[in-house]
């Protein structure tokens, strides 16, 4: 104390170090490296998300077949798929939005279409004028599985 009464001492200014600030950001970043990891996908999942992406497109194709009173079909090419409509010419390339041709997604590699009354394999699906069709089984080929997908012949599908 001084004469005073008065106590004489340093004051220390408020906010922070330098040291408590690099302490801030290495924990800031080690936490957005962790979310980051945890943000990446599983190959099963897009594989499944490709396969109930494709049995809405099957739905939409065989009511749009209906809707048009042509027959339409789906053939899986090389890195995607394609749908076509059969017209006086033969088959030709639907340009719509819904029904363009798409390149592949969740890794497929390959397609096998099959029957579920017969046992032969076909390269392409064709879904008729009519609501009532034969049961199939189309399934996704990947690096991280298979999706299948069961139509059962009412127009409607479901992956498995």
């Amino acid at each position: 104390m001084n004469t005073h009464g008065r106590h004489i001492g340093t004051r220390r200014e408020a906010g922070f170090t330098l040291l408590e600030m690099l302490v801030v950001l290495v924990i800031a970043g080690l936490l957005v490296s962790l979310a980051s990891l945890q943000l990446t996908r599983n190959p099963r999942t897009d594989l499944n998300e490709e396969a109930q992406r494709l049995a809405l497109l099957f739905e939409s194709a065989g009511e749009e077949a209906q809707v048009r009173a042509r027959p339409i079909a789906w053939q899986p090419l090389d890195g995607g798929f394609r749908f076509d409509v059969r017209t006086e010419d033969g088959w030709r390339p639907l340009r719509d939005d819904l029904l363009r041709a798409r390149n592949w997604e969740g890794g497929v590699t390959g397609v096998t279409i099959n029957f579920l009354d017969s046992d032969k394999s076909v390269s392409r699906l064709v879904f008729g004028t009519e609501a009532i069709d034969t049961p199939m089984e189309i399934t996704l080929i990947s690096p991280a599985g298979r999706a299948t997908i069961i139509g059962g012949g009412n127009g409607r599908f479901q992956v498995r």
